[in-house]
């Protein structure tokens, strides 16, 4: 169902001039190299005389606990409903991480210490990082996004201009991820991701979540929501008020590109921060050969076996007309 809604949301006649230019825009980044990880190794970029698409997984079990080990044999691609060979496969238990913390300033994330909360969080994830080999950036957003700190190994530096970080101004979630995302894309890092730190109320982008949602799933940039509530607003809380996992902008958002929703409270900052980054660091990553006709198309990762979830991309857009390479070389 989400695969058509993507399908008919990419429409370039339906979409309107400015969606339209902006998605020719992101057809761009799909020539780049794109890294696959050997098991503990450093990745090797894959080249082949034919476009390819790189699709990042993350399996589960029925006790949400990451399942490591799988083989290629036990993965299925579905594009548009039929299923598609999967021509690359490999899995890394302890691969490097490229993170964009993007965090919201709008004026309601002053209430409940929720930027205070948000700070929390991304302090948990920079420990956990390893200044060697990952790196990070920080983003904030109002009605534009600013970069904070660019890219770097220095987590001491993201650590100091979190301290200078306020509340004020609107909202324009969807607008700050659909940017994060084109400059994320050329990070020669298998494992890359947006980490979103919000409240969740979205008062003035341009564009709603599930465009925003599709972009990202379109250059396999997945967007880990960080939903920071009050104890009486958590998911667990038996008088919570927050939507249930599986409806919803932020839970689109987050779904669309293979990406998560975790809420936090004043409590459990450092257990969503290692379950997020348990997460990034024990991936595999498929590639199919992409379509030759251009435009959108959906995509479904499934599991073999009984009991075990998957979180992938859901679409993916092949080159636009008169260009046939579809997705990364």
């Amino acid at each position: 169902m989400y695969g058509l809604s993507v399908i008919a949301l990419m429409k370039t006649r339906q979409l309107g001039p400015r969606l339209a230019a902006i998605f020719i825009v992101f057809a761009a980044f799909f020539t780049m190299p794109h890294a696959l990880l050997a098991q503990d190794a450093e990745p090797p970029i894959f080249r082949s005389s034919v476009a390819v698409v790189p699709i990042t997984a993350v399996v589960r079990d029925g006790r949400n606990r990451v399942v490591r080990h799988l083989e290629r044999d036990d993965f299925q691609v579905l594009e548009q409903g039929a299923a598609r060979r999967i021509v690359e496969f490999s899995a890394s238990d302890d691969g490097p991480v490229s993170l964009a913390f993007v965090i919201d300033t709008s004026g309601s994330m002053g209430l409940a210490s929720n930027l205070a909360k948000g700070k929390e969080v991304i302090a948990q994830l920079l420990l956990r990082m390893q200044p060697a080999r990952d790196e990070a950036a920080l983003f904030t957003f109002h009605k534009s996004l600013r970069e904070v700190v660019p890219f770097t190994n220095d987590r001491a530096r993201i650590q100091g201009a979190l301290d200078d970080v306020k509340p004020w101004g609107l909202t324009s979630l969807y607008d700050a991820v659909a940017e994060t995302a084109k400059r994320l894309s050329d990070r020669a890092v298998a494992r890359r991701a947006i980490v979103v730190i919000s409240d969740g109320v979205d008062t003035s982008s341009a564009l709603s979540s599930r465009e925003v949602a599709a972009l990202a799933s379109a250059i396999d940039v997945p967007v880990y929501v960080v939903a920071v509530v009050s104890p009486l607003d958590h998911p667990t809380h038996s008088g919570s008020v927050v939507p249930p996992k599986g409806s919803g902008g932020l839970v689109d958002l987050a779904d669309f590109s293979g990406g998560d929703v975790f809420y936090v409270s004043a409590f459990d900052s450092a257990v969503a921060s290692d379950r997020l980054m348990l997460t990034l660091r024990h991936q595999y990553f498929l590639a199919i050969e992409s379509s030759s006709a251009p435009g959108s198309h959906s995509l479904q990762v499934k599991m073999k076996r009984q009991g075990l979830t998957v979180r992938a991309r859901r679409a993916y857009s092949a080159g636009v007309a008169g260009d046939d390479r579809g997705g990364r070389r």
